[in-house]
């Protein structure tokens, strides 16, 4: 499965492209970082967020896109911009018929160090030996994009299945 990982943000958005199946080691395809200027009006920053999305899922053709789920924070204006830019990573799966499916920075945390309590570093250092790179990815929205990337193939698949076999057996197809 080739997910591509989102960490949504205005003026830095990670974006991680990850192959792998469930309990297995992962392989880096790619990671990347959006940058916007934060001088730029907010639609136009928006469109080149989303222009940048469609190109890296054309290039990469992902089979799912993975992307983190905004938390609230206390600092409204921030969150509002990661919320801007977390809907415009779902529609840019969406637009082109992927599955699109959000995880909270805990569950990602949990997926990939064992901690949903986990720090920047340690997420940083785990991802680094998932994929087994000669250097953790920089900036810190690349590693965390990865680990999103990872935590759908390791928790996705799985969650993918479950919600298939549970649509078969309201349809009445599972016996």
């Amino acid at each position: 499965m080739r997910v591509l990982g989102v960490d949504p943000g205005l003026t830095r958005c990670g974006v991680g492209v990850v192959e792998g199946v469930p309990g297995r080691p992962c392989t880096l395809i790619g990671y990347y970082v959006i940058y916007t200027d934060p001088n730029d009006d907010l639609p136009l920053r928006l469109v080149h967020l989303d222009r940048s999305l469609t190109d890296l899922i054309a290039e990469h053709r992902p089979e799912s896109v993975a992307v983190e789920r905004v938390f609230a924070q206390h600092n409204v204006r921030t969150v509002m911009g990661t919320a801007q830019a977390s809907g415009i990573a779902v529609l840019a799966g969406a637009r082109v018929g992927l599955p699109v499916e959000t995880y909270t920075p805990s569950e990602v945390k949990a997926a990939v160090t064992g901690s949903g309590r986990a720090d920047k570093a340690q997420v940083t250092s785990m991802v680094t030996r998932l994929l087994r790179l000669d250097a953790p990815p920089r900036p810190a929205d690349a590693a965390d994009a990865l680990a999103l990337a990872i935590c759908h193939i390791w928790r996705g698949g799985t969650r993918a299945r479950l919600a298939a076999a549970q649509a078969a057996v309201r349809r009445g197809g599972a016996r």
